[in-house]
């Protein structure tokens, strides 16, 4: 509330006052009406970052002032399409691997004769192809296991006749009705295709079959626990190559010992290993902590990028922290939609997405130029993208000077600038990209899966969440089809023994061949 009493009294004064409070009040007034254009996109707005095609044709002039820049009117011009033939898109073929069922469409036997009388001769054949499917087959597979006797020993006192059974084989899970191949079928349902165990025990039961959700639960705890060696050799495959990314989201989960039930634990994701030979690692935490990164990337010293999270702070010095581009650019894309359609004017937000369109424009001819190495890749990036981060640095210390700090221009800026060194840091070696995709693409079915089951039910089930997600992702990025690969793991890997056994099981070391072999009841 103004206070009256300690108004100016000269009218120089009190005019100055005026003006002073008059320029405070649009500030704050800018800035609340910002916020809420920020909020209505949020709530309201389409969430890509790409921008609509607005300028096409028409290059943002950098080097002036963003104030000074204004919208010129268009220039009215005539457009002679010239004459063309429109082209139907070519529909690409169907998978050679996929069965064919051939159904066979011929004449009638009157209709095989010519006007002249004579026979018609078959000369040829045309061939169309329809994708049809079968829904889910579900079948029993009875094991069934000779029993042997001596009928020597039948006569024998006290020791009765020798029977000898074939053993039974071994099972992901023992003395249960799963097969390896229904478990798969659970597990890439839940994880890879984001369905909750209640929608799939509904589905089961339109097919007459009654499998509650909790023995599918207590299925997938199980399989879990029988994978965890394999998780210890994939962390060995993830600190293996020269970058790792990390990202992390919340996850609630219910029944943590001292803790309430709406309390947010912590799903990590850490992708790296080297190229081909990609590994993708989860891990469940009931905390944010930094330490959980420093106890998984243990032992290894190369590239590590992440967002801004500060637990990854403490990291530097045993490893090389790179920064994100996309989260840049995420910022400033915010400032764009805040102003609000009725602003077309071409402010600072643009010139900084422009330099960030510049630098993405540079790794995409990076990538085209064909058989360059690391090292060339690298050498190509520096000569190319190294003057346009200088000219981007120099700008957004000569901006950050006149903008707000609270503002959504103001915290884009300092958000830049305070990980300046971190972003730059990609032009070092040709495996790091310019942004944090890579973990962010791979947590993404796990945020998706979230939106769906909303909770773990139990510590026990978040941990085996991380260990499925883990190699249904891992195979994924290794080029395998999720159930195929876990159909073929839970059918061996009742039989692993050794450590080498449990080597060749990850997706790294497996060819496309042995997975069609793997589906033994099909």
């Amino acid at each position: 509330m103004l206070n009256t009493t300690t108004l100016p009294e000269t009218p120089e004064e009190l005019k100055d006052f005026v003006i002073d409070l008059d320029t405070r009040y649009r500030a704050r007034i800018e800035f609340l009406e910002e916020r809420v254009r920020f909020f209505q996109k949020q709530l309201f707005g389409r969430k890509s970052e790409k921008r609509p095609q607005e300028s096409q044709g028409r290059q943002l002039e950098l080097f002036n002032e963003a104030e000074a820049l204004t919208e010129k009117p268009a220039e009215t011009e005539t457009l002679v399409v010239p004459e063309h033939t429109r082209r139907r898109p070519k529909r690409k073929p169907l998978p050679e691997n996929l069965p064919r069922v051939e159904v066979i469409h011929d004449l009638d036997e009157d209709e095989k004769v010519c006007a002249c009388g004579a026979d018609l001769s078959r000369i040829g054949e045309e061939v169309s192809e329809k994708l049809d499917i079968v829904p889910a087959k579900i079948q029993v597979i009875r094991h069934i296991r000779y029993k042997y006797a001596c009928k020597n020993c039948e006569g024998v006192e006290d020791e009765g006749p020798t029977v000898k059974t074939a053993p039974p084989p071994a099972q992901i899970i023992p003395k249960g009705l799963a097969t390896a191949g229904l478990v798969a079928h659970i597990a890439v349902a839940k994880y890879a295709d984001a369905l909750p165990l209640y929608r799939q025990e509904k589905i089961f039961a339109r097919h007459g079959i009654e499998l509650t959700r909790s023995t599918m639960a207590g299925w997938m705890v199980k399989a879990a626990d029988c994978c965890e060696p394999l998780m210890r050799l994939l962390r060995r495959e993830l600190i293996a190559g020269p970058l790792v990314n990390v990202d992390e989201t919340p996850v609630q989960v219910l029944d943590e010992p001292g803790r309430a039930n709406t309390t947010k634990s912590t799903m990590w994701v850490f992708r790296g290993g080297t190229s081909g030979r990609e590994a993708v690692l989860y891990r469940y935490s009931p905390t944010r902590s930094g330490d959980v990164p420093k106890e998984m990337l243990q032992g290894y010293g190369g590239y590590l990028q992440s967002d801004a999270f500060s637990a990854y702070d403490s990291m530097e010095g045993h490893v090389r922290l790179v920064g994100c581009f996309a989260h840049v650019r995420r910022n400033f894309v915010r400032v764009v939609d805040a102003r609000g359609k009725s602003t077309r004017k071409t402010g600072s937000a643009e010139v900084a997405l422009e330099y960030i369109r510049k630098l993405y424009a540079i790794e995409k001819v990076a990538r085209q130029q064909q058989g360059l190495s690391a090292s060339e890749f690298c050498e190509f990036r520096r000569e190319k993208a190294e003057g346009v981060l200088g000219e981007f640095k120099a700008w957004i210390d000569n901006r950050i000077r006149l903008t707000p700090p609270k503002g959504l221009l103001g915290k884009a800026l300092t958000y830049a600038l305070n990980h300046w060194p971190k972003l730059i840091r990609y032009v070092e070696d040709g495996h790091i990209t310019p942004d944090n995709n890579a973990a962010e693409n791979a947590i993404r079915p796990f945020v998706v899966g979230r939106k769906n089951w909303l909770f773990a039910g139990h510590p026990n089930g978040a941990h085996a969440s991380a260990t499925l997600f883990s190699l249904i992702e891992t195979a994924k990025a290794c080029g395998f089809e999720p159930y195929r690969y876990l159909r073929f793991l839970f059918e061996k890997l009742p039989l692993a023994q050794t450590v080498e056994d449990h080597e060749a099981l990850l997706p790294q070391r497996l060819i496309p061949e042995q997975l069609a072999l793997s589906l033994t009841y099909v």
